[in-house]
């Protein structure tokens, strides 16, 4: 998306515009207000609205809806924050916002809006805009086609390069970016190559793009997911890349800012879900109940496994009763175990998130992470061990017996950390909700039950 440059906030700077933005709205200094409204980012100005009430947001948003810098101002906006203050707005309102947007950010606004809404806004738009925008809404938002931007630079390969330069500097305001130039061919505008500015200024006036671009390049269908098309930007490092539909059509531009935003969505949706409270990235916005409900059932997973390792050290209490110190140290059996497993299971998620880790090469992933685990159990197994034996003076061979039980525990915990989200992603599930909670809930279970059937061993209790 194209923005007006702004001095970005840096360091302490957010909290002293954010102690200004309240203050001067307390007193109603609409003017000075104004001013430094002008004078902030607008992603800036939408990080303040997390920390302000709903009746300062919607005080401070009545001033800036007066201004030309609404449209980009919305765009920044948290979803929950924007419909809260959206919803009193006219449609005709919504209307001049709109047309003064990118039309990609116009799409995005309209997916997150009401449907009624949305229906009144198209009946009132004109018909060039509504078309440019319905296009963009017919593909899946989580896509190349819901990402791109329609306004982009393309040349015809016949063009000359001193046509093209005329071209670009007649036209340039009205486009996303001119950093790469994309060369089509044919009445269908069929995607030909590529070309950037630094090139074309190279060349003698007089030679055809087609002779001096690159004819390999790189790019999406509209139907591929965003997150490969952040993979592509971030491994060849581009500003830009081009969407083109079935029959090669160039159609539009995923540009690197959309990507970097994409790349943070999908990470916060992992951490989310490895944590066990759903995908849903504005969470903390959430009204408390419907933050309850969508922890609540990873809670009663957790709980549950909780419920099924106090089964285990009931079934095992002659034991216990026999030796009393076993159960000074069940919990650091259980918890390494959870730990590890819950380490090795952030790496492997993230691993196949980012492409470093290959589904081809299961065993060796798990067996590396198995090796990790056994390593860090000798270390550990032998310092907890020599703490039970200086600790306790009988039974003789407690020491031993927390000290495999940590070294089995964390070997196994390592290899089933690892395991399970590459079984998961082969079968296609998403391997970030095998983790977090159920890594941790499982590890106390094997953890719990492998504890006890060691001293019952080694004890011959």
């Amino acid at each position: 998306m194209r923005k007006e440059h702004k001095r970005e906030l840096i360091g302490n700077e957010g909290m002293v515009i954010l102690d200004t933005i309240r203050r001067l709205n307390r007193r109603n200094a609409v003017d000075h207000l104004l001013k430094l409204l002008r004078k902030t980012h607008p992603a800036d100005i939408a990080w303040t609205f997390r920390h302000l009430s709903p009746s300062e947001r919607q005080s401070v948003f009545n001033i800036i809806a007066q201004t030309d810098l609404v449209g980009e101002f919305i765009s920044e906006l948290d979803e929950s924050i924007m419909l809260e203050l959206v919803s009193d707005l006219t449609p005709q309102y919504m209307v001049a916002i709109i047309k003064e947007m990118d039309k990609d950010d116009a799409a995005d606004l309209l997916e997150a809006l009401p449907e009624e809404m949305v229906n009144q806004i198209r009946k009132l738009m004109g018909k060039a805009d509504r078309e440019e925008v319905d296009a963009l809404l017919r593909y899946d938002p989580d896509t190349a086609g819901g990402l791109m931007s329609p306004d982009f630079m393309a040349l015809d390969a016949e063009m000359t390069v001193g046509d093209a330069i005329k071209k670009i500097q007649e036209r340039s305001e009205e486009k996303e970016t001119s950093f790469y130039l994309y060369i089509t061919h044919g009445d269908e505008r069929q995607l030909a190559g590529v070309l950037s500015l630094r090139e074309l200024l190279l060349h003698p006036p007089y030679r055809q793009l087609k002779s001096i671009m690159n004819p390999h390049a790189i790019s999406v269908a509209t139907a591929t997911p965003q997150s490969e098309v952040a993979h592509i930007v971030s491994q060849y490092n581009f500003l830009a890349v081009p969407v083109v539909d079935s029959s090669y059509k160039l159609v539009g531009i995923v540009t690197v800012d959309d990507v970097i935003d994409v790349i943070r969505e999908e990470a916060t949706e992992e951490f989310l879900q490895m944590a066990g409270v759903g995908k849903d990235q504005e969470i903390l916005f959430k009204p408390v109940l419907a933050n309850a409900a969508a922890r609540g059932p990873w809670l009663f997973a957790t709980l549950m496994g909780g419920v099924a390792a106090a089964f285990i050290v009931t079934f095992f209490q002659d034991e216990l009763a026999k030796v009393l110190a076993l159960a000074a140290f069940m919990p650091v059996v259980a918890g390494m175990g959870g730990n590890i497993g819950t380490q090795s299971s952030t790496l492997v998620v993230r691993g196949l998130a980012t492409g470093r880790v290959n589904l081809h090469h299961i065993f060796r992933v798990v067996f590396k992470e198995m090796r990790v685990g056994m390593l860090l159990g000798v270390g550990y197994g032998a310092f907890l061990g020599l703490l039970a034996t200086l600790g306790y003076a009988e039974p003789k061979l407690l020491g031993l017996v927390v000290g495999f039980a940590i070294l089995l525990v964390m070997s196994l915990a390592a290899a089933m950390g690892a395991l399970i989200p590459l079984i998961l992603r082969r079968l296609n599930v998403d391997a970030a909700v095998a983790t977090g909670p159920f890594i941790t809930t499982t590890m106390d279970i094997i953890g719990v039950s492998s504890y006890f059937l060691i001293a019952k061993f080694l004890l011959g209790l």
